[in-house]
């Protein structure tokens, strides 16, 4: 399975149509995985929000594994 877009849409401009393909899938899961991340990180009180983001995209690619295996 591809890093598919998580919110695709078809917007039309004044110079006809324009494919924009949105936020990236793994993005997404990573951005809801944040907040788990960070509470995980004050609670072992050694907060940085560079691990917390390593971590959140650690869910992301864990979720993404978790499609690729039930598809």
């Amino acid at each position: 399975m591809t890093n598919q877009p998580a919110f695709p849409f078809v917007a039309k401009d004044k110079t006809g149509t324009m494919i924009n393909m949105g936020m990236d899938l793994r993005d997404y899961f990573a951005a809801v995985a944040l907040p788990m991340a960070i509470q995980e990180m004050n609670e072992a009180e050694s907060y940085d929000s560079n691990d917390a983001a390593i971590v959140a995209y650690q869910y992301a690619d864990a979720m993404m594994k978790a499609r690729q295996s039930n598809d």
